[in-house]
């Protein structure tokens, strides 16, 4: 697709054709979730209805054909990332199993009592509670980042909280509740200089702009399939080698093993030494046909568009009287979280949803954001390459709709 073309695109998405009390579908929830193109639809359906087998072990037709689509994914995968090898790749539930596997294999093996693990205040829980829990497990302490009413980090404060004593630092890429871009090549910069391992979490900046782990020189980077048009249930760590092959495995059984007896069990290599059990064979195929998808979209189309629809959305939202935006950083991407004077984000999202409009509200699993803003939810419209303006004129006419009803 040398030409970004919105409206071609959107009819390789069955469920924008749906309709939501009686009225066309507005999906404005991408940061929760993305549509699934056909393309991916039918690659999972392809596998179980032609090639449903286990993977790794079997050495009949179906299971040699379904692991080498298994395995072709996370050469896949590999590119999409440009890691260097793909025992860098490790299959996972999703980003949040992704940190919990960090947290555990490598901080419960590395990390001791009083060494330090920094975050930002603007993190997802998912990035939040797995370093809680290991500091209880072991005496780690935890550091926050502050950010400024932009909300912004504040890399002075970053700097500033930098020691001999930090061990680990963990940072979201692309805030889920801000639309925050931050500087993740900087950070690690300085986390390194005091040698500290880097985690970055990209689960949603992997639809913002390429990712190159070699040249961000991350440590671990994680993200979920379903935020880039892939299956739920299937999700990427990325590690470099020499930790993956320093860190004990996080999960015991099925395919991590190389040998087992009562005395001794031998792990295998990587990346199957992470990967427990069964995997969720159709979500990796399907993830595999979202990002090819995905980048034969073209980025500069699509981030134009994008760029477009925030530009838009930002300037009819704030036509509307009585409406505040919450997070207004100079480096942004199209997430618009944003509050109604008078009407609390859930009626407000129940209300909208009556015109065919789904937005999410709520504190978005980052309630210390929440509390930082001092209010107790906002409304998120959060845009893909496939929404229009026109759909955010759609969202504009039911908002002042809903105000018409609380005003009545």
């Amino acid at each position: 697709m040398s030409t970004f073309n919105v409206h071609k695109l959107r009819q390789e998405f069955p469920n924008l054709n749906i309709q939501v009390h009686g009225k066309p579908l507005v999906y404005l929830d991408n940061a929760a979730t993305t549509f699934k193109p056909r393309c991916v639809i039918d690659a999972i359906s392809n596998h179980y209805s032609h090639g449903t087998s286990n993977v790794h072990r079997g050495v009949h037709f179906l299971s040699e054909q379904a692991t080498a689509a298994f395995e072709y994914s996370r050469q896949v995968v590999r590119q999409f990332l440009h890691a260097r090898r793909v025992e860098e790749i490790i299959f996972t539930k999703g980003a949040t199993d992704s940190l919990n596997l960090i947290a555990q294999s490598y901080g419960r093996h590395f990390l001791k009592a009083g060494d330090e693990i920094i975050i930002s205040h603007m993190e997802h829980h998912s990035n939040i509670v797995p370093w809680q829990m290991l500091c209880q497990q072991i005496g780690c302490v935890l550091k926050v980042i502050p950010i400024n009413d932009r909300g912004e980090i504040i890399l002075e404060e970053y700097r500033k909280l930098l020691s001999d004593k930090t061990k680990l630092v963990s940072m979201v890429w692309v805030s889920n509740s801000l639309g925050t871009v931050n500087p993740v090549k900087s950070v690690i910069e300085a986390a390194h200089k005091r040698n500290a391992v880097v985690v970055i979490d990209a689960a949603q900046a992997v639809t913002h702009a390429p990712i190159n782990v070699q040249e961000l020189d991350c440590d671990f980077l994680v993200f979920s399939g379903h935020k880039v048009f892939g299956p739920t249930g299937v999700g990427v760590l990325f590690g470099k080698e020499k930790w993956l092959e320093a860190m004990p495995p996080y999960q015991g059984g099925g395919d991590m093993i190389k040998s087992v007896t009562f005395d001794k069990t031998t792990y295998n290599v990587l990346p199957y030494k992470f990967e427990a059990g069964t995997p969720a064979i159709a979500e990796v195929i399907g993830l595999r046909s979202a990002l090819e998808f995905f980048q034969n979209i073209g980025w500069e189309g699509m981030k134009q568009h994008k760029q477009e629809l925030l530009e838009h959305g930002t300037k009819v939202l704030l036509s509307i009287d009585g409406v505040r935006i919450v997070g207004t950083a100079q480096e942004k991407t199209s997430i618009i979280s944003f509050v109604v004077e008078g009407i609390h984000p859930h009626d407000l999202g129940t209300l909208v949803d009556q015109e065919g409009v789904a937005i999410r509200t709520g504190h978005h699993c980052t309630q210390p954001v929440m509390e930082f803003f001092k209010i107790p939810a906002t409304a998120r419209a959060s845009l893909a390459f496939y929404n229009t303006k026109e759909e955010l004129d759609v969202l504009v006419k039911a908002i002042n709709r809903a105000k018409d009803i609380f005003n009545a």
